[in-house]
C-alpha cells in the first residue's frame, strides 16, 4: 500500500522553507504554535476573496509580524491602508489579548501585504477557485478542468486534482482524478506546490486537493551549468 507523503514537508530546507519563523524554548513552543494556527485559520477565513496563497508568520521580542500573499492586495488594503489596520486590531483583540501573550509582553503585529505575480501557479488559490465553483453548484468537472486550464496557460509543466465527496449529489462518495503534464512526487528538486481544503455544498463535504509542478529547482553551479548546456545547444541548432 503507497504511503502518502506532504509535497511541501517532503522538500522542507530543500527547496522550500516554514511559514513561521521564530525560535521559541520548548515550554513555550505549543503555546506558538497553537497561536500561529489559530491566526493563520482566522486570516485564510477572513481574507477568501483576496486570493491568499500564504500566511508567513514571524516573531520578534515583542511583536508578532503576518506576511500575506495575495492575488489582490487591493482588498486587503482597502481605502487608504483601512483594511490593514482593521485587519490589525481584529487579529490584536482576537490572539494577542491572552495570558500567555500578556506573560511575553507581545504587544504589537505588523501585516506586510505581497503580491501574487503569477496567481494560477499557486496551489492554494487555484484549490480555492474551485471550492468557489462548487459550493455555487458548478458541475465539479468543469470546475477542475477551468482550473487546470488556466494553470497551463500561466506555465505550469504539471498539475493533478483530485476531487472527493458525493459529487453532483450522489448517494456514494467517490473520488475523481484530473490530470495534465506531470508531477514528479519523488524527486526532490522539483518545485511542486500542494493545497487541500474541503467545499461546503448542501450534499456535505467535498474535499480539493491540488498539486501543481512548476518545474526543477537547482542550486548556483547546476543552474549555471544547465543554461551553458542550453546555449550550447542552441548555438549548434543555429550552426546547421
Amino acid at each position: 500500500m503507497g504511503q502518502k507523503v506532504h509535497p511541501k514537508a517532503f522538500r522542507l530546507n530543500i527547496n522550500k522553507t516554514w511559514d513561521s519563523k521564530w525560535f521559541a524554548e520548548p515550554k513555550d513552543f505549543i503555546n506558538y504554535l497553537k497561536q500561529d494556527i489559530k491566526i493563520r485559520k482566522f486570516v485564510l477565513n477572513k481574507l477568501k476573496e483576496a486570493g491568499v496563497s500564504k500566511v508567513e508568520i514571524e516573531r520578534a521580542n515583542n511583536s508578532v509580524t503576518l506576511n500575506i500573499h495575495a492575488a489582490k492586495p487591493g482588498i486587503i488594503i482597502g481605502r487608504g491602508g483601512q483594511g490593514v489596520e482593521d485587519l490589525k486590531k481584529q487579529v490584536h483583540n482576537e490572539f494577542l489579548k491572552d495570558a500567555f501573550s500578556r506573560k511575553k509582553g507581545i504587544k504589537t503585529i505588523n501585516i506586510n501585504i505581497q503580491e501574487v505575480e503569477r496567481p494560477a501557479l499557486e496551489a492554494n488559490i487555484v484549490m480555492n477557485q474551485i471550492i468557489a465553483d462548487l459550493e455555487k453548484r458548478i458541475p465539479f468537472r468543469r470546475a477542475a478542468k477551468q482550473a487546470i486550464s488556466r494553470s497551463e496557460k500561466a506555465g505550469a509543466k504539471g498539475i493533478k486534482v483530485i476531487v472527493s465527496g458525493r459529487l453532483n449529489g450522489a448517494e456514494i462518495a467517490r473520488e475523481e482524478t484530473f490530470f495534465s503534464g506531470k508531477i514528479p512526487l519523488h524527486t526532490l528538486r522539483a518545485d511542486i506546490d500542494y493545497g487541500r481544503n474541503a467545499a461546503h455544498t448542501i450534499y456535505g463535504l467535498i474535499g480539493v486537493k491540488v498539486w501543481i509542478y512548476k518545474g526543477e529547482i537547482f542550486n548556483k553551479k547546476e543552474r549555471a551549468k544547465k543554461e551553458e548546456q542550453e546555449q550550447v545547444k542552441k548555438n549548434v541548432r543555429v550552426n546547421k
